[in-house]
């Protein structure tokens, strides 16, 4: 799952990105709209948790644009008001979810997983195929009964494969899921972590490379 976090106090927001990144998420930061604006037109990301009182560009037009700009992330507002009203109002400018502050660090990782199942065709909270039962939730993964102990880029390139359900997946397709904006494109860390993956799921083989194309679990 790819994130977008947009907080102007920089502590916080670098705390919760550290944070995602830990539950095995790719994570970009943006400490104003305009940034916000800014990364949302050239990377696509499956939920933007947005400060509603923002500077340069105030979240409830960040979130506007994004809804009238049909952009497929869900919105996540984080605000420090939890009066009934606010929540209406945030709601109403197109928001998905709506979180006070302060809030519980567990909360805001239940309902950025729940956003981002929406976001994507309806799958179970908790994957299976050929054998691998994975749940992101809990960040376990066994392949017929027995754990695996994969790191958590490995377990975010098996999580993308397995919400595929079948489909190829490009190289391109899992840096933009798997990693943030800040890795090199020309780099070889996808092949290799597919490589390392594999070699952790045993044998029969579960990722197939297609060439030229990507690979297929």
């Amino acid at each position: 799952m790819r994130v977008l976090v947009v907080e102007d106090e920089q502590v916080l927001a670098d705390a919760i990105a550290t944070g995602l990144r830990g539950e095995a998420m790719a994570v970009d930061v943006a400490y104003d709209g305009d940034g916000a604006l800014e990364r949302t037109s050239v990377n696509d990301y499956d939920v933007v948790v947005l400060d509603r009182d923002l500077p340069v560009v105030h979240g409830d037009e960040v979130c506007g644009q994004l809804v009238e700009g049909r952009t497929p992330a869900r919105i996540l507002m984080l605000t420090a008001s939890g009066d009934l009203d606010d929540k209406v109002e945030g709601l109403s400018l197109g928001a998905d979810d709506y979180l006070a502050k302060p809030f519980a660090f567990a909360e805001l990782v239940a309902r950025i997983r729940a956003l981002g199942r929406r976001a994507t065709p309806p799958l179970p909270p908790v994957l299976e195929r050929g054998g691998v039962r994975l749940d992101p939730a809990r960040r376990d993964a066994f392949r017929d009964g027995q754990h695996l102990p994969l790191t958590r880029k490995e377990f975010a390139v098996l999580e993308v494969l397995m919400r595929a359900d079948g489909a190829v997946v490009s190289s391109e397709q899992l840096l933009e899921k798997a990693w943030d904006e800040h890795i090199d494109p020309f780099t070889n860390v996808v092949r290799v972590t597919v490589m390392t993956l594999r070699r952790k799921l045993g044998e029969p083989a579960l990722i197939h490379t297609v060439p030229g194309v990507g690979y297929r679990l």
